[in-house]
């Protein structure tokens, strides 16, 4: 498969994504960046837009396959 092109996150989209790989939920994830669960489900949209993915299971895989979450 080939690698996906490089993929501009902000900083918040690597802090929720790291989140979400390490299995934290939307409202863990709120609670520990001191935003909304609303905000979070943002971030999520916004990742998988990025990564052209449509589940939780392969935006993951998706971001280790090209490195973002090293």
């Amino acid at each position: 498969e080939a690698p996906l092109p490089s993929v501009q996150l902000t900083r918040r989209e690597r802090q929720v994504l790291k989140l979400l790989a390490e299995g934290y939920k939307n409202q863990g994830i709120a609670e520990l960046l001191f935003i909304s669960s609303r905000t979070v489900e943002k971030h999520r949209a916004s990742l998988t837009k990025k990564l052209g993915v449509s589940s939780l299971h392969q935006l993951i895989d998706a971001a280790r396959e090209s490195g973002l979450l090293q």
